[in-house]
């Protein structure tokens, strides 16, 4: 259906109004590009064109209008038209005689998921940061021309549609404002599955070795994947482009795109990238299914002009970030050591933290538009309050695989469900449709227990049970001791670097961010020795005086250690044959 409704505006576009886009980098040195735009046979008196202010995939304001200057309007005579701003994010032109021709400078130097970056080594373009739009025109095909010239060794890639060499198309505004471009001299892989491209290009400083050993872990995250929902997406234009820019220059960010993926990381394959870029690239693609497609219909139109909430990021980011992990396991990449420990930083994170008391997981997603990239400048209390759904809904989906396989189901099986029902189709759903869809698979009990006590409340799973159902073991040791803050160090001094939880010891004792520890018990602390080595020393129950300087005054404080509540997560040496098989059906390559 979606590639029928693409190849009829494909065709019809030759026969009617296109909106046609320039983009050229001769000032590229100073992170610079000009902007040209032909809005033709246009009927209102007042037009106006403006900038996004966020981006598909994003959840908060980001304020693209600010890196944007120069702007000027002409009309088919190359005549000067007036031009006023109504608000900050807005260019509103009148006396046109029915065509405009736009053109601006824009300013860009970060590159990640969200932002645009010009410089010498490439153009890093995300549409809704790079061009101006018009909402009134938003159904017009849109054309485009990279204009390479003053860097001739620069290649195109992106998931629009190829018209001839630098000259692209997209069928509608939407379409064109979620298809970012990176343009330099990048490495290319491809290979085709079930008639499906699938393009892997990456802009990076490494060697050919290098890529086709990453590459081969990419083809097979793309086959475990695919294994998951038993199809592949219908990509339109049959293909599907992972941007990846693995360069110096650029910001660590993934974000997922109907038919392509921007991957950005500071480190090359060869100085640790080969292993901390990887799962990006399992998050990234599995997005094809989960939320591309299986779409929460809160996030139904993307709105470019605020901020776009949703109390379902637990599932369309946190489910997708259980498998991360999980396909890494199955495609080899880990090992089931390696994945049992990969649980444990974000087990611990997720169930140790006080904003259990505060927030559900679906509260917890409302919370995206003030955590997703955005920006402010006055301090916050997130170690209380905020649990990532990302880090949330990965352990909520670990759970719910696990409490499913007890009753002879699984995950995978329910992916397909909500696949078949409104990922195929494209049909969005809500929380109810959710719950409905679970009920369908496991029964009213399970699903009405799952989503009462764990979704619309947050209690913790017994994971203990879970766990030895699939051989893993999970355990506190209660002999260390706990303090309950993190700290930070200087050339001498140590600071607690954030504010302390809840019901800790730090936190009890009155202890606050950027508190500076001079002594404990008397003795003067110095930097020789790590924070945790000096904690090593004493055991759950002892009293610390310190000594602490805040503020500039000195006062003391005590705190009385407690147990540790730190989790370990290992694969249990001693399970018994039947959750050792358990585990390998859990884990293994489908």
């Amino acid at each position: 259906m979606r590639i029928l409704a693409l190849f009829l505006l494909f065709t019809s576009y030759c026969f009617g109004q296109t909106n046609t886009y320039n983009i050229s980098f001769e000032n590229a040195e100073h992170h610079e590009a000009n902007v040209k735009v032909y809005f033709p046979d246009l009927e209102q008196d007042s037009f106006t064109v403006r900038m996004s202010r966020t981006s598909p995939g994003r959840y908060a304001l980001h304020e693209f209008a600010k890196n944007v200057y120069g702007v000027k309007a002409t009309n088919s005579k190359g005549e000067k038209l007036e031009i006023i701003r109504p608000d900050p994010y807005s260019w509103t032109i009148t006396g046109h005689d029915g065509t405009v021709n736009l053109e601006y400078i824009l300013f860009g130097n970060r590159a990640d998921g969200t932002y645009t970056q010009i410089d010498q080594t490439h153009a890093h373009l995300n549409i809704p940061a790079t061009f101006m739009y018009s909402e009134s025109l938003k159904e017009r095909p849109v054309e485009i021309t990279f204009n390479t010239q003053h860097h001739p060794e620069w290649k195109i890639a992106t998931q629009l549609k190829q018209l001839e060499a630098n000259k692209y198309y997209a069928p509608d505004l939407y379409y064109f404002m979620d298809s970012p471009t990176e343009i330099s001299n990048f490495d290319s892989r491809e290979f085709e599955l079930d008639g499906e491209l699938i393009r892997f290009i990456l802009h990076h400083p490494g060697t050919e070795q290098e890529f086709v050993e990453y590459w081969e872990q990419v083809k097979e995250i793309v086959r475990q994947q695919k294994a998951i929902f038993e199809e592949l997406p219908e990509f339109d234009f049959d293909k599907y482009v992972f941007l990846a820019c693995y360069m110096p220059n650029v910001s660590g960010d993934g974000m997922e795109h109907r038919n392509s993926t921007i991957l950005t990381s500071s480190l090359p394959l060869a100085e640790g990238g080969m292993e901390r870029n990887i799962g990006t690239v399992a998050h990234e693609f599995f997005h094809a299914w989960n939320v591309e497609r299986i779409r929460p219909e809160s996030l139904e139109p993307f709105d470019f002009t605020e901020a776009n909430m949703s109390g379902l990021l637990w599932f369309a980011e946190g489910f997708t970030s259980y498998y991360t992990g999980l396909t890494l396991a199955r495609a080899g990449i880990y090992t089931p050591e390696e994945y049992a420990k990969s649980l444990n930083g974000t087990f611990n994170y997720v169930w140790n933290s006080p904003a259990r008391d505060y927030f559900s997981p679906v509260e917890m997603s409302y919370q995206a538009p003030f955590v997703d990239a955005a920006a402010s400048i006055d301090p916050v209390n997130r170690e209380n309050t905020f649990i990532s759904y990302y880090s949330y809904g990965s352990m909520l989906g670990l759970a719910l695989d696990l409490k499913l396989r007890q009753k002879g189901h699984n995950l995978d099986e329910f992916m397909q469900l909500m696949w078949e029902t409104y990922g195929e189709p494209e049909i969005p759903y809500d929380l109810e449709d959710l719950e409905r869809a679970l009920t369908n698979y496991a029964g009213k009990e399970f699903a009405e227990n799952y989503f009462q006590n764990y979704i619309y409340n947050s209690k913790m799973l017994d994971y203990e049970k879970l766990f030895a159902d699939v051989g893993l073991q999970i355990k506190r040791d209660s002999e260390n001791a706990f303090f309950g803050t993190s700290l930070t160090s200087d050339e001498d001094s140590f600071f607690i670097s954030g504010n302390p939880q809840r019901k800790t010891p730090a936190y009890k004792a009155g202890l606050g961010k950027g508190d500076k520890i001079i002594s404990i018990n008397g003795n003067i602390l110095t930097t020789e020795n790590s924070w945790k080595e000096e904690l090593e020393k004493y055991s759950p129950g002892d009293t610390l005086e310190l000594k602490i300087e805040r503020h500039g005054n000195k006062m003391k404080k005590i705190v009385i250690l407690e147990e540790d509540p730190i989790y370990k997560i290992t694969i249990d040496e001693n399970a018994s044959p039947k959750a050792v098989a358990a585990r390998e059906e859990w884990l293994s390559a489908k």
